[in-house]
């Protein structure tokens, strides 16, 4: 068997304030959570996908802070423009909007990107020949 990516954990400085973030903005939902090392340990998943891949979140870490020209990001596919429009206005009234929607050739196409209360940056992309959608957009 080849290996396979499941999942992607991180310590965060602000448990709660993740979990808020990723249900709201990203659809996520916590699918485990349990105690561990004095601790609590949640995963999340998008609805259907809980047996693809994973966030494992964990209180413990620092906060991040990226460099405006540092494009370290974790990347959600939308349906349209409009979706990612209507991230960015609702990113925008929280005040966690880094990058204003754009438009960029392909392969990277309309997105916007957003900071996570752990100072991550987060993408939200429409066109992108990535997730569901996209198997006949080539490869570049």
């Amino acid at each position: 068997m080849r290996p396979t990516l499941t999942h992607l954990a991180l310590h965060v400085p602000d448990l709660d304030a993740c979990i808020a973030f990723y249900q709201r903005f990203c659809g996520m939902q916590v699918i485990h959570e349990r105690p561990g090392k004095g601790t609590r340990i949640v995963w999340m998943a998008e609805p259907g996908k809980e047996h693809q891949f994973i966030f494992v979140i964990m209180p413990g870490g620092q906060e991040r802070h990226l460099a405006a020209n540092d494009y370290s990001h974790f990347g959600f596919a939308l349906g349209s423009r409009t979706e990612v429009d209507r991230i960015a206005a609702l990113a925008e009234r929280d005040g966690c909007l880094i990058w204003q929607p754009r438009d960029e050739p392909y392969p990277v196409g309309y997105y916007c990107g957003l900071r996570d209360p752990a100072g991550n940056y987060v993408e939200f992309s429409y066109g992108q020949p990535l997730g569901p959608g996209s198997e006949a957009m080539p490869i570049p």
